[in-house]
């Protein structure tokens, strides 16, 4: 293995979130293309030689991420571990903000039909959302989007790659209401006249 790769691996397999090629590019002292080719070589290695990782593209880098096949594995294995987890909540106060960012509290306490303000204090302490400015209405409320850590939390390259809604609750492991999803839509359709 040449030490190029050598190194490529070694950062990959240290780094908590996805590392660019222009990061790695300025680590290694080295051009692009050859990190390009280095990334595709590795992925392909992993590809063809199945063990436990794999290399994935998201959120604008490159990680090594376990493979979904050992999802039920790893789930069993950190079982004991539940106390980082979103509540039913939060998931779907997390559904709103990504499917109708930007969007304000009051519209996602409408959507929902309760306060969600409390839930998006959690959201916005675990960085899954963030600011964006506040809306030009009376009381200018802030507006809130997803991040680069929701991004990389749900494995997605870019927004735009978020699965239609009812698959939503498939990505995060529970069931969405029937009730959440025609709410977001119709917000959604009333919105785009």
């Amino acid at each position: 293995m040449n030490e190029l790769r050598a190194a490529l691996e070694a950062i990959l397999f240290v780094s908590n979130e996805p590392v660019t090629v222009d990061a790695l590019v300025e680590a290694l002292d080295s051009d692009s293309e050859s990190i390009a080719a280095q990334l595709a070589d590795l992925k392909r290695f992993l590809d063809e030689n199945v063990g436990g990782f794999t290399l994935e593209q998201t959120a604008g880098g490159w990680r090594l991420a376990t493979r979904p096949e050992h999802e039920a594995i790893l789930k069993k294995y950190f079982a004991k571990k539940g106390e980082g987890r979103l509540s039913i909540a939060a998931l779907e106060t997390l559904a709103i903000v990504a499917y109708r960012q930007p969007v304000t509290a009051p519209e996602v306490s409408d959507i929902r039909s309760v306060n969600s303000t409390g839930v998006l204090r959690t959201l916005l302490e675990r960085r899954l959302i963030r600011v964006a400015g506040r809306k030009e209405v009376v009381g200018s409320p802030f507006l809130y989007r997803t991040t680069r850590e929701f991004l990389i939390h749900f494995g997605l390259n870019d927004i735009r790659d978020l699965p239609r809604l009812e698959e939503f609750g498939d990505l995060i492991g529970e069931s969405i209401s029937e009730e959440l999803v025609t709410a977001v839509q119709s917000v959604a359709v009333d919105h785009s006249e």
